[in-house]
């Protein structure tokens, strides 16, 4: 490839690099890694067979930024050198909030495995089974070091007596379900999470698939049978859900979808200690009529 073309292929990417490095490190060494990207992007000598460029730079930082975290603490217990290991990640999904001052000050108190777990799954939305590789630690491990996390910030000035507290807070069904839905519309991924039990599972009957599938063009999301995992239900519902409503199903928080006419789907929660557990999603018209749905 060109140098110049390179280049400026780079400085594409260059905002959404400096945003990854800043929520990990900070603004005052965000660029510095940033710089040390670029750098190894310029020796490589088979720049051009790099097929999602997006991706293999937000690995690069990512792990240079985890060294830099592990520079700053360097007794922690998950300190592994990856200065110079290659990435290996190459999808990435790019779409993040920004973190306030406030969560900066407590990811301040996270360890370097649980702070970059916990960014660039909760807030940048990459699946653990690509952060795994760069901490260095199977998936089921990285979702600890990203849970682990989660409870930190949740906690009172990321005290660590959060890391003994329940996943969720104790709210009522009701609560969960409206706070599911404006996550859902806000497209609020991490929000989602902390919403959806780690073991959620998502169901949706036959209709409701086929329904799916009809509309997948018009942007609504692919839906199989069932969907097992937090991570995986967050994805189905984040950015939709805007014209659902709230309603009691058969007396139960829920959700719905309703013309003038007629509830064209609803969504059942099971709701435990404040955490989603299951979702059940119903368009079977003869299922529904059955149902009591009340607006």
């Amino acid at each position: 490839m060109d140098p110049t073309e390179l280049a400026e292929r780079f400085a594409a990417h260059r905002p959404h690099l400096l945003a990854v490095a800043g929520r990990l490190v900070g603004p005052d060494a965000a660029e510095d890694a940033v710089q040390e990207a670029w750098l190894r992007l310029a020796r490589q000598d088979d720049a051009d067979a790099i097929d999602n460029l997006a991706g293999w730079l937000t690995t690069v930082v990512a792990r240079i930024a985890l060294n830099q975290l592990r520079a700053r603490r360097p007794t922690d217990d998950d300190a592994v050198e990856l200065a110079d290991a290659d990435p290996g990640a190459e999808s990435l999904a790019v779409s993040a909030d920004a973190v306030g001052p406030a969560l900066t000050l407590v990811l301040d108190r996270l360890g370097p495995g649980e702070r970059l777990a916990f960014v660039l799954h909760d807030v940048f939305g990459l699946p653990f089974e690509e952060i795994a590789p760069i901490v260095d630690r199977s998936v089921a491990a990285t979702r600890q070091l990203a849970s682990r996390g989660r409870r930190r910030v949740r906690g009172p000035a990321g005290d660590d007596a959060a890391e003994h507290a329940d996943e969720g807070p104790s709210r009522a069904p009701a609560e969960v379900v409206s706070a599911f839905l404006s996550a859902a519309r806000d497209g609020d991924f991490g929000a989602l999470l902390q919403l959806l039990d780690p073991e959620v599972v998502l169901r949706a009957d036959p209709v409701a698939v086929r329904m799916a599938t009809i509309n997948a063009g018009r942007g609504a999301p692919d839906l199989a049978p069932e969907v097992p995992g937090a991570d995986a239900v967050a994805r189905v519902f984040a950015g939709r859900a805007q014209a659902a409503v709230p309603v009691l199903i058969d007396g139960v928080p829920g959700l719905a979808y309703a013309t003038a006419k007629r509830v064209v789907s609803m969504f059942r929660f099971t709701v435990v200690d404040g955490r989603v557990t299951a979702v059940e999603v119903v368009a079977d018209q003869d299922v529904i009529a059955a149902t009591e749905v009340v607006f």
